[in-house]
């Protein structure tokens, strides 16, 4: 412990805290919020969070524990509240939407100009990529100019203004991004209690009014099962019922990558044929599905967001918001100048593709991070030229790689290797939306 540690009781230290959920105890309210508030402020340090966090990816947390732990991250800093703002003289519909994360999963970038165009308000803190999956930071952020550094006085004025606000969590739960950074490279990212908190706690300081979940189900999802996904989304859910904010979640396929686009940059621009009405059939599906959800939890009744995508509303939101945070709608997105193509050994059918052998090729490209702090690159990415199903002919691409760095290829190749197949009949097919849960 720090000499600067204040003096709580010689039985708070982090040594004891560990070995409590080492071996199987349940942590007390004293404990959690002491060492939260500790590695806050730096008398507990990196590698005993990272010795408790393998413990409660090991062991697992109770409810009360899980509610306490993201009690103590959300009180860790500010919590915003928008309440007061109004727009043409009304209340804002202040509601969000967060993703648990997938593979190729862009639903935030054509989602909130929908939002914005039926006449809802989004004030999203969101995050950057974490263990396999892309952040939506890190996507957006491969706009030229575009910046997620906002002031709480430019995010307020931003809602008045343009309706919705990205931004880095900056002063929200200091605790949950230093923790988020650490599970990112110790190997705790798929723990249920560490998820559920992580996510809302943020979302629980950031003023919205009330939030939807997209909890990702499969192969490409943090947790693999049906069974994991629906205890973590029943955990959320009454996370944020018990705070206030009317809270639902969608369990949504995460066996195969969403779209064709997966990557930094290439992901914003399968977005943006998104909001031009086109784009992969399940994105749009799912992109649709999560609006008409919070619009219903927003009260916004009688309102049609596929309309938005057809008539042009929401990409013209879309170039508002991208405006008004630095960003140039209209330059050309960077794309990684060194490139392999994968070809189809033979005639056929597309058969499965594993959404996580895809993931974790992007990754090698240099589209995630290895280490805290660590840059992406905007152009990694990877292009699915036939999806599952889609019929394939000898010696036409399958899969483009991009990179900025050519040695990262043979690492990519190899982790995608395996992960997919040319067969004489399609794969099964499972539902994009698996239940509802609220």
């Amino acid at each position: 412990m720090s000499p600067d540690a204040p003096d709580h009781g010689s039985y708070l230290d982090a040594p004891t805290v560990i070995r409590t959920k080492r071996d199987g105890g349940v942590l007390s309210d004293a404990e959690i919020d002491w060492v939260i508030d500790g590695y806050t402020h730096g008398w507990v340090d990196d590698a005993q969070m990272s010795a408790l966090l393998m413990a409660i990816f090991l062991r697992g947390m109770a409810p009360h524990e899980i509610a306490r732990w993201t009690a103590a991250m959300v009180d860790s800093g500010e919590r915003f509240d928008f309440t007061d703002l109004r727009r043409d003289g009304r209340p804002l519909a202040l509601v969000d939407k967060h993703s648990t994360g997938g593979v190729g999963d862009k639903l935030t970038i054509p989602l909130v100009p929908v939002i914005l165009a039926c006449g809802g308000a989004v004030p999203q803190a969101a995050g950057r990529g974490l263990g396999h999956t892309g952040g939506t930071l890190d996507k957006l952020e491969a706009i030229p100019g575009f910046t997620a550094e906002l002031s709480k006085v430019r995010i307020r004025q931003q809602l008045c203004d343009v309706g919705a606000a990205i931004f880095a969590a900056g002063d929200l739960a200091p605790a949950d991004r230093k923790i988020y950074a650490l599970r990112d490279v110790t190997g705790t990212t798929e723990s249920l209690p560490l998820i559920a908190s992580s996510i809302m706690s943020k979302k629980l300081a950031e003023g919205a009014r009330s939030l939807v979940l997209d909890v990702k189900v499969g192969r490409g999802a943090f947790l693999k099962t049906e069974t994991e996904s629906r205890e973590l989304a029943r955990a959320m859910v009454d996370l944020g019922t018990a705070y206030g904010v009317p809270t639902r979640a969608l369990l949504t396929d995460m066996d195969r990558p969403l779209g064709r686009a997966v990557g930094n940059a290439i992901e914003v621009a399968e977005s943006l044929e998104v909001l031009a009405g086109g784009g992969p059939d399940d994105v749009v599906t799912l992109t649709l599905a999560l609006a008409r959800e919070m619009l219903d939890l927003a009260g916004l009744d009688g309102v049609d967001p596929a309309q938005t995508l057809t008539d042009g509303t929401a990409m013209d939101r879309f170039r508002d918001l991208i405006v008004a945070q630095g960003g140039d709608s209209a330059a050309p997105l960077p794309i990684g100048p060194h490139k392999e193509t994968v070809l189809a050994p033979r005639n056929g059918v597309m058969g499965d593709i594993d959404a996580m052998a895809v993931a974790m090729a992007v990754w090698r490209l240099g589209a995630g991070r290895a280490r805290p702090g660590d840059p992406v690159q905007a152009g990694a990415g990877l292009y699915l030229h036939r999806r599952s199903g889609e019929p394939v002919v000898a010696g036409e691409p399958l899969f483009t790689l991009h990179t900025e760095t050519p040695e990262r290829l043979p690492s990519a190749l190899a982790e995608l290797d395996g992960g997919w197949s040319v067969s004489d009949v399609p794969p099964p097919s499972r539902p994009l939306v698996l239940d509802r849960i609220d």
